[in-house]
């Protein structure tokens, strides 16, 4: 009998996975190196989507004391339904909603302390590691290169085809936009993303807003402001002003999001998509 393996992907979601890695990862507060290792693992906590790093606690160069209000178990509260069939996940961000038992560690040693910056998994495959929150460092490495948002996933596949398909995106009954020119962004397990010239943007867009998010894969995204003729529906859109060299074919296209406006693809309504975004 076959198995989709986008249904083997949910199942793993439910489980802490770990993969070793040979990059050389460096985690950096201000200009000082707090982490340097070879033996990075990566690291996926029940219902995460996104991967942390955990590093051989003997390659940190800062010191670890337990957190104060350390909370030392996984805890179900944190995690939120994505409406996928029952699939708990972890909000990209919440790095103290764990979901795997550990000891919450406060990072010290350069500058100010970080509470509850690293985490220390009871699990025996991660025995000697420190999982460290990706946000809680100024800036982090891979070999000589800066990587933003998280560390990236091996497993995870963006690809980026330029098409002749008819899209129109509407919201209302007023049409947003209108092309035969799209470039259309397959991303595990995302749907499928409909990147527009600004040309064939039919109503006002106003931005960039104070709104901004970071992708591992394409870079840092700044978020538009439709104006309807009865009002407006902030950070409906987006676009990559400066991507990543992987997505360089997005720069400065807009992207409407699945989950809150209506799609007809060569004329055919698209069903609304339903994530975290919704």
């Amino acid at each position: 009998m076959a198995t989709q393996v986008m249904n083997l992907l949910m199942e793993a979601l439910g489980q802490l996975r770990v993969q070793s890695t040979p990059k050389r990862v460096r985690a950096l507060i201000g200009d000082a190196v707090a982490a340097d290792t070879t033996h990075p693992m990566l690291v996926w906590e029940p219902g995460r989507g996104v991967p942390y790093y955990a590093v051989p606690v003997d390659d940190l160069r800062v010191q670890l004391i337990p957190t104060e209000d350390d909370r030392n178990t996984a805890t179900a509260d944190a995690q939120q339904d994505d409406g996928g069939g029952g699939v708990k996940f972890v909000p990209p961000g919440n790095f103290r909603g764990h979901t795997t038992d550990g000891v919450e560690m406060t990072v010290v040693g350069l500058g100010p302390n970080l509470p509850g910056a690293a985490f220390l998994p009871l699990d025996i495959d991660l025995a000697g590691y420190a999982i460290l929150d990706f946000d809680a460092f100024d800036a982090w490495l891979e070999e000589d290169e800066a990587i933003i948002g998280h560390p990236r996933d091996p497993f995870h596949r963006i690809d980026v085809r330029r098409s002749s398909r008819h899209v129109k995106v509407s919201l209302d009954g007023v049409v947003l936009a209108d092309s035969t020119r799209p470039q259309l962004v397959f991303e595990t397990p995302l749907p499928v993303r409909y990147y527009l010239p600004t040309e064939d943007v039919r109503v006002g867009l106003v931005g960039p807003s104070a709104t901004s998010s970071a992708c591992a894969y394409k870079g840092i995204a700044s978020y538009f402001t439709a104006q309807l003729p009865d009002r407006e529906v902030p950070d409906i859109a987006w676009s990559y002003l400066s991507p990543l060299p992987d997505a360089i074919d997005l720069r400065g296209l807009m992207c409407f999001y699945n989950e809150r406006v209506d799609i007809e693809l060569d004329g055919q309504p698209l069903e609304q998509a339903v994530t975290r975004w919704s």
